[in-house]
């Protein structure tokens, strides 16, 4: 397993249609294992084949342990190759949302309430999950990825975005900020 780099925002992989993963062989279940390393080394609950600059149909997710009570797939990594929403609520909610490729910022995303979606495993055998409230969420915003769809893009208007206040900015921040304003 490695941790690898995650891409910011600017990087035309982020914005392109990833590839549909036709066999599960060693690379993909690799490339699955980085992944799961990188979202726990950067301290997300979600990440997109893309956002390591591999653009493949790939997602990880692993809420975090206290959630445990209310969702009990909670602190097990997920693994989703070409997921699809197959079904959703009519239902919206608006949430916080965050991206590992987008550091510093967070901003208010209309989701549905629960889906259900449809991918393969790491065995490559397709499986259907019913997700709801963060689940849900998480899911989405990485299968957007997978369409080069940003959260920034679903922000109703500009004062749905807020920076996170930090101890100062780096040149990588900088950088970033200058994208995002433009």
């Amino acid at each position: 397993m490695a941790v690898r780099e995650i891409v910011l925002i600017g990087d035309p992989v982020l914005r392109a249609k990833a590839k549909r993963i036709r066999t599960v062989d060693d690379g993909v279940k690799s490339l699955a294992e980085d992944m799961i390393e990188t979202m726990r080394s950067a301290h997300g609950i979600g990440l997109a084949a893309p956002q390591i600059n591999v653009s493949r149909q790939l997602i990880v997710v692993e809420l975090p342990e206290e959630y445990k009570d209310v969702e009990p797939l909670s602190g097990k990594p997920l693994v989703f190759i070409n997921p699809e929403i197959i079904k959703s609520s009519k239902e919206e909610v608006a949430g916080e949302e965050g991206c590992l490729s987008i550091p510093g910022y967070v901003g208010e995303v209309w989701r549905s309430k629960w889906i259900v979606v449809r991918a393969m495993d790491l065995n490559g055998k397709q499986f259907r999950l019913k997700a709801k409230d963060l689940l849900a969420r998480v899911i989405q915003h990485e299968i957007d990825h997978l369409h080069g769809v940003l959260f920034i893009d679903r922000i109703e208007s500009p004062d749905k975005l807020w920076k996170i206040e930090g101890e100062g900015k780096t040149e990588r921040e900088e950088v970033l900020e200058n994208i995002i304003s433009a």
